[in-house]
């Protein structure tokens, strides 16, 4: 399954054009290089945004539109021990959607560089054995990199057979925010 999600976000980034050019070839635990990957089918849809959208998930996190609004995905990004957890949510971005997933991806391009993250199934009480409706990382460079200007990241998955991408706003995800936290936006 790994490598299918690596061979995923290899022909996603040949589908966006982008040309990765001397990736770092040291990497860290829990990352990979663009180089390491392969090719393989990714779905890019465009996006049509002609109605209201919620402004954050249900973890109060910020959201990621997955083949134009069939799923959502919801970026939870706790600074206090560095955890990104990403949530996979329906098209109202209200109801969790368990998928057979062992881990997702999140592509980053920084400073002329390109990293990969695997975000680990972490099942909720209440996800179907075999399934997922969580994934999650320790690894604090993901968080970091999210909080720099210059990066862009996309999140790659695979939902049902079908293969999903989404840009991550990299800069527009909540932090500090524990399940149970109210605020006002």
């Amino acid at each position: 399954m790994k490598d299918r999600l690596t061979d995923i976000f290899a022909v996603g980034l040949c589908v966006l054009g982008l040309t990765f050019a001397g990736c770092d070839s040291g990497t860290e635990q829990g990352t990979k290089s663009f180089d390491e990957a392969a090719p393989e089918d990714v779905t890019m849809e465009e996006h049509d945004h002609g109605h209201d959208h919620p402004s954050e998930g249900p973890h109060h996190g910020s959201l990621i539109e997955l083949g134009k609004e069939a799923y959502h995905a919801e970026l939870v990004h706790d600074e206090k021990s560095g955890a990104i957890t990403i949530y996979i949510l329906d098209g109202a971005a209200k109801a969790s959607v368990p998928i057979a997933a062992e881990s997702v991806l999140v592509n980053v391009k920084h400073d002329g560089k390109g990293q990969q993250f695997t975000l680990t199934a972490t099942p909720e009480q209440g996800d179907p054995e075999g399934k997922s409706s969580k994934f999650s990382t320790l690894e604090k460079t993901l968080g970091e990199l999210l909080d720099k200007k210059d990066t862009t990241a996309r999140l790659v998955l695979e939902i049902d057979g079908k293969s999903f991408s989404g840009e991550i706003d990299a800069h527009d995800h909540d932090h500090d925010h524990g399940h149970d936290e109210k605020h006002a936006h």
